[in-house]
């Protein structure tokens, strides 16, 4: 079946558009559940009547792993701030209004923010096992209350289509703590943009009546997790950092 060529291509998919519809192929090497995994993660957050785009199919296209998604048209927020930074702040502000709907929903029916982390840490690469065991006795530490947390929220995952919002990419959200999710999102855009992550932060914290204390607790914690992922983009030195800045050893 030939799709054509691919829109976008992450670290485990590529994405197309076929037929007015999405289409996410996923690369050989995953595990044989990961699109049914991903898909009743989106389709959980559909059902709880955020604006999510609606799972069509999930199947196998030339051997390969896909899920078929309807197509949101649009732009994300990310490209519409790039265009004019002047705007940053009242597109930023539109997604934590979002963010906080996402965060006042219940997700007991989810993985677990617990676990996620706790295999994620296990796995961190420049890790030791003194260092891993006393960051899993951190996160043992921590009490909340299990609520939707996206795990990859940031302007780019948000599509502006009239007037509408549309979040998208939902495969690292889990049931947990929304000051580890506030913290995760902060992370990401600081690797970028310290003035956006302090905006984001400013603005979170005005609008819910958290303190960066508060947010910060989780800051060794997701730094180590995202230590697993092996971003491109992300420098270890400066996870190590972090680690090392709010959890000293």
């Amino acid at each position: 079946m030939y799709l054509g060529d691919p829109i976008a291509v992450g670290n485990t998919a590529k994405i197309y558009l076929y037929e007015n519809k999405i289409i996410k192929v996923f690369n050989d090497y995953l595990p044989g559940t990961a699109s049914t995994y991903e898909a009743n993660k989106q389709k959980y957050a559909y059902s709880c009547g955020l604006s999510v785009p609606r799972i069509l199919d999930v199947t196998k296209i030339d051997g390969k792993q896909a899920i078929i998604m309807e197509h949101i048209e649009g732009k994300t927020l990310g490209d519409i701030v790039s265009e004019n930074k002047q705007q940053a702040e009242y597109y930023m502000d539109i997604s934590i209004d979002i963010q906080r709907r996402i965060h006042m929903t219940n997700a007991d029916s989810l993985e677990t923010m617990s676990d996620k982390l706790h295999r994620q840490i296990k796995s961190a690469h420049g890790l030791d096992k003194r260092h891993k065991a006393i960051l899993i006795q951190k996160l043992d530490s921590m009490t909340y209350e299990n609520k939707l947390c996206h795990g990859d929220y940031h302007l780019f995952n948000l599509i502006m289509s009239d007037n509408k919002v549309t979040i998208i990419d939902w495969v690292d959200s889990s049931a947990g703590d929304i000051r580890a999710d506030i913290y995760r999102t902060y992370l990401l855009y600081s690797q970028f943009s310290t003035e956006l992550a302090d905006m984001y932060l400013r603005l979170y914290c005005e609008k819910s009546g958290l303190t960066k204390h508060d947010i910060f607790q989780w800051a060794p914690i997701i730094a180590a997790a995202r230590l697993s992922e092996i971003v491109s983009t992300e420098k270890s030195e400066r996870l190590m950092d972090i680690i090392n800045h709010y959890c000293p050893f």
